[in-house]
């Protein structure tokens, strides 16, 4: 079979001792396949930039995307994918963690048909790992969410076949959701199991600030990948319960004064009769203005999902 032109992408920010030993060992492994080494620097503030300058001086295959200023994972991800020109892409974090020795079991799914292959990383549980802990918390929420079966989301060591990438649009923190958002046009996705190094140089960019940002953006991929072509079924379900349950309130309370003459004007109900009603008709009404938005994008977005074979 003959082989694929392969992009490797590589976010990178403050990385300058684990640049070249990388470089290294992804030469050694893609020495007879045709590649490209795409080095995206997110900002970084030691060497790094300089490393990246010299690889691709000596080095055709190498090229570099410099960013001014720090944008986030990605954003650099998204820089990555956009400029890469393989017929496979594959990602991966720069800190020596991800062994490029497990590219051909990526490769090895990718030609069984696969389009998208996550990879994934045994890790002994210790309940004092709060990196660990809020990492299970996520993989387990987005898996009741999605009803996708992977073991790690986030996991950044990834392949992709070249029509994948095309509708793909990540921002923010969602490069954590890439699996769902590519599941949701359809592509099949697997996962291959690969080696946990330990970090040798530089400092993890784990912080907890991103616990908060990783919970609300499993709400944004929740809501684009079940209610963006039909924001109606969502809002518009909250609008019905709280309308009909307002119209109930009502209708006990008008009973009560026909029936029983006792009297509603200072009853709380009245007040969470009104209330749910007036709530009830704003959320339909969202819910009728998103689908006209939804409308006027109708089928832009689908044209990479149906293609003739």
């Amino acid at each position: 079979m003959k082989s694929k032109f392969i992009s490797i992408i590589i976010p990178v920010l403050n990385e300058q001792g684990s640049i070249e030993p990388l470089y290294k060992k992804l030469k050694s492994v893609l020495d007879r396949v045709k590649h490209e080494i795409i080095f995206v620097d997110d900002g970084s503030t030691d060497n790094t930039p300089d490393i990246i300058s010299k690889l691709k001086n000596k080095d055709k295959n190498v090229r570099s995307i410099i960013s001014r200023r720090n944008f986030g994972k990605s954003a650099a991800l998204a820089a990555g994918l956009k400029n890469s020109t393989g017929e496979v892409i594959i990602t991966m974090d720069g800190d020596l963690q991800d062994d490029p020795s497990d590219i051909s079991k990526f490769l090895e799914k990718i030609n069984k048909g696969y389009d998208l292959i996550v990879g994934w990383k045994p890790r002994k549980y210790r309940w004092y790992n709060l990196k660990i802990i809020p990492s299970k918390i996520f993989n387990i929420l987005t898996r009741l969410l999605t009803g996708l079966k992977l073991h790690d989301f986030d996991c950044p060591f990834k392949a992709f076949k070249r029509t994948v990438i095309g509708g793909l649009d990540i921002y923010g923190e969602l490069h954590r959701y890439i699996p769902v958002l590519v599941h949701q046009k359809g592509f099949k996705i697997g996962e291959v199991k690969i080696k946990n190094l330990s970090r040798v140089y530089g400092k993890s960019k784990f912080g907890y600030s991103r616990i908060m940002k990783g919970f609300l953006d499993l709400i944004t991929v929740f809501f684009l990948t079940r209610f963006v072509k039909r924001p109606l079924h969502f809002f518009g379900s909250v609008g019905l319960t709280l309308l009909f349950l307002g119209l109930i309130l009502g209708m006990y309370l008008i009973i009560k004064r026909l029936i029983f003459g006792i009297l509603i004007v200072k009853e709380a109900f009245i007040l969470l009769a009104i209330l749910s009603i007036i709530l009830g008709v704003q959320f339909i009404s969202i819910g009728l203005i998103g689908e006209m938005l939804a409308n006027l994008n109708h089928g832009e977005k689908d044209e990479d999902v149906f293609r003739e074979k």
